[in-house]
């Protein structure tokens, strides 16, 4: 699984004639945001999308599956690593109806603990993402080419 989501960015005209990027995510229906430059939009339709996962993620719905790549899409955004962590833990979670209160005895840790693991703006430490995902018997698997001769 990928870490991309699709964005759309439209120019947008205000009445007083000045111009901005309007950018919505076909993903989440409840993403628009707007930036001054496409740059602005793209880095602006991030923060939503996180703002959105993060809403998701409070109310127990959903979430969308990333794009394996950006390859063929106009615009794309590529989340975080840790919030793309975070959305693996909860997607994988819901799966195995594994919930948090279970999370927190299987790794002996206080409820406080294990929710700030599905809080997209907190900044978890990796070894405790480590153990969570050891905790619901997932290994994390990482993918970095590294030279021969180091």
């Amino acid at each position: 699984m990928g870490r991309y989501y699709e964005l759309t960015i439209a120019m947008d005209e205000a009445e007083d004639g000045t111009h901005s990027w309007m950018v919505t995510a076909p993903a989440f229906p409840e993403v628009t945001t707007f930036g001054d430059t496409q740059p602005e939009a793209c880095l602006e339709g991030l923060k939503a999308i996180e703002e959105a996962i993060s809403a998701r993620i409070a109310a127990g719905e959903d979430l969308p599956l990333p794009l394996d790549s950006s390859n063929g899409i106009v615009r794309s955004v590529e989340v975080p690593l840790l919030t793309y962590f975070k959305c693996a833990l909860y997607m994988i979670c819901r799966f195995k109806d594994v919930s948090r209160a279970d999370l927190a005895r299987r790794l002996g840790w206080h409820r406080e603990q294990v929710d700030r693991l599905f809080r997209i703006d907190h900044k978890s430490q990796i070894d405790q993402i480590e153990a969570a995902f050891k905790a619901i018997d997932v290994s994390i698997g990482v993918d970095i080419p590294l030279p021969q001769a180091a």
